[in-house]
């Protein structure tokens, strides 16, 4: 399997339904502080339901609607990154991403958005790449806010989550705001 490195022991690598037992592992390990803000592990409860929800992901990249890499620390699946929207056609796309509490504060998710980003807008002609987050979750608006991306509004209360309304800040970089900065950490 290929893998790319992003440095400090850790590297970016496909996510495939085949490693279902050790992704439902990795997220039983983080499922409280994942579960925080995205949904993931409560869609995610057995080894079944891990392995069609990596199914899903596969059927989406066979379709060109999405893409699911995993973020892996000395050799150990900590985290996560993908598009879950990809839209060749109109040339926008959503990226997105988790993390278990070990590998946190290392930059790991930054680092692996931001090879999304480029494969996003130098391999694939994209326009926008999109980060919607919860207004709670300040961790990832760091990461938008690193990567260079605009703050472009909040979504007030839009979306329900554990039966609380929560709102959605909106963030988004285009390929020649991309492609002209400075890369930044």
């Amino acid at each position: 399997m290929f893998a790319i490195s992003l440095g400090d022991g850790a590297e970016l690598c496909p996510l495939e339904p085949w490693q279902a037992e050790e992704f439902l592992a990795h997220l039983d390990r983080g499922r409280e502080y994942i579960g925080r803000h995205v949904g993931l592990t409560d869609i995610v409860t057995d080894l079944d339901s891990a392995r069609a929800w990596l199914q899903s992901y596969a059927d989406r990249a066979a379709a060109d609607t999405g893409r699911l890499y995993g973020i892996r620390l000395d050799e150990l699946l900590v985290g996560g990154v993908m598009f879950r929207v990809f839209d060749a056609n109109m040339g926008n796309c959503e990226a997105g991403c988790w993390l278990e509490p070990a590998a946190a504060g290392r930059g790991l998710v930054t680092r692996a958005a931001r090879v999304l980003i480029d494969w996003a807008f130098h391999e694939r002609d994209m326009h926008r790449v999109e980060w919607l987050v919860s207004t709670e979750n300040t961790a990832s608006i760091n990461v938008a806010k690193r990567l260079g991306m605009t703050h472009e509004g909040t979504h007030r209360e839009n979306f329900r989550y554990r039966d609380v309304r929560q709102s959605t800040e909106v963030w988004s970089v285009l390929a020649a705001e991309w492609r002209s900065a400075p890369e930044k950490g």
